[in-house]
């Protein structure tokens, strides 16, 4: 008999954590071991098609206005009614907001496997918020963990070891896979990019709703970089209110005609194989999906050193690490990748080649199974038993 998991999701935003949620959902449903559920807190957003296109069901919605007001206890209500309805084996959440709901309501339906996840290094929680997140890691039966840097994270802030498990994103090789038939110029006019034969992109793929993804030190060091290398543009891949100060900003540091903010993308594939090199300058992360997806396009990556990065990128040779907020070493190396294309493609292969065997979905979805047959098991819901040579 098949068990049954439901996927909690805050929104379809198209966020890392959404689309992680989603692709798994994806991945559980094609394996056939499983019954899939979704739900999820919003249900806005540009990948709610993807998600209906999964036909999983009606998507249940319980929209949340705090953690501490009557509507909270009403919403707890009706997911727990839902889980005991639809025999839930596995609450699977995704991040804080899900975390703290989704335990909740589990424990209140006596769902066997709870699963919390966890998917930044240091973050922005109120002491108020790092409390309720405290009680649900209490609730979860194992935190899913995307990087050995947020696991640590973790047992810094008290959680038990033994109660944490590693398991990586999976890259769907889909998303960065090239249509046949479009050429440099039809892709660069596409964006509304400059065709000039000279030019080098210089791309950064993140959000512009939060400043941890540090969009000025991009930009100083863009500037930098535009003094000595006066063909380099620069592209920003994102959508957020933060757009407005950022393009102040480079009209600030003269670069208004040589940065391009061209929004949500939605073609990943097509930005990234017309990019020559490839930035993250965020102050912190869990296991970014943009670097993943920069290296399995077969770009060079500058990104700074936060968060899972290091386990990801192998500095010097598949691209290299910066200190976070340090614009003067992004510079240094962006330019040398510039100015020396050969060995930016060099290092761009290697980690391609990196990305297609450490990081792939099949890697990620016989993680999460051999997780999720292990928790189902009565002797291993405790923490002292999770897994541990899930993440080997």
């Amino acid at each position: 008999m098949k068990r049954s998991v439901l996927q909690l999701v805050s929104s379809f935003h198209q966020g890392g954590s959404e689309r992680q949620a989603i692709q798994l959902a994806r991945l559980l449903k094609e394996s056939g071991r499983y019954n899939v559920s979704l739900a999820c807190l919003d249900s806005n957003g540009v990948l709610r098609d993807e998600a209906e296109r999964l036909e999983l069901g009606h998507i249940p919605e319980y929209r949340l206005t705090s953690f501490y007001d009557r509507n909270m206890v009403v919403q707890l209500r009706l997911l727990a009614r839902f889980l005991r309805q639809r025999e839930i084996n596995i609450v699977h959440t995704h991040d804080f907001y899900t975390n703290v709901f989704g335990m909740a309501a589990a424990k209140m339906a006596r769902v066997p496997v709870r699963i919390a996840s966890r998917r930044e290094t240091t973050g922005w929680r109120t002491q108020a918020q790092k409390f309720v997140e405290r009680l649900s890691y209490r609730m979860a039966h194992c935190i899913v963990a995307n990087a050995e840097a947020v696991r640590g994270q973790l047992v810094e802030e008290g959680v038990r070891a033994e109660k944490i498990v590693t398991i990586y994103n999976g890259l769907d090789m889909q998303r960065i896979k090239l249509r046949p038939g479009l050429s440099r110029a039809d892709i660069l006019a596409s964006f509304d990019l400059q065709q000039h034969s000279s030019n080098r992109f210089v791309t950064i793929v993140a959000n512009l709703r939060h400043p941890v993804k540090d969009h000025p030190t991009f930009l100083r060091a863009a500037s930098r970089v535009y003094q000595s290398a006066p063909h380099a543009q620069f592209v920003i891949a994102g959508e957020g209110e933060l757009i407005k100060p950022m393009k102040e900003l480079a009209g600030q540091l003269g670069l208004e005609r040589v940065t391009h903010f061209i929004g949500r993308c939605d073609r990943v594939a097509e930005l990234l194989a017309v990019s020559d090199v490839c930035v993250l300058s965020s102050k912190a992360e869990g296991f970014s999906n943009s670097i993943l997806e920069y290296m399995a396009a077969g770009r060079p990556v500058v990104v700074t050193d936060v968060g899972g990065a290091r386990e990801a990128v192998i500095d010097n040779e598949t691209g290299y690490l910066v200190p976070a907020g340090d614009d003067e070493a992004m510079a240094q190396r962006i330019t040398r990748l510039l100015e020396q294309p050969e060995m930016a493609q060099a290092m761009g292969r290697k980690g391609q080649k990196r990305i297609e065997e450490n990081f792939s979905c099949r890697a990620q979805l016989e993680r999460e199974e051999s997780l999720y047959e292990r928790l189902l098991r009565p002797s291993h819901r405790r923490p002292s038993q999770v897994l541990d040579n899930v993440a080997q």
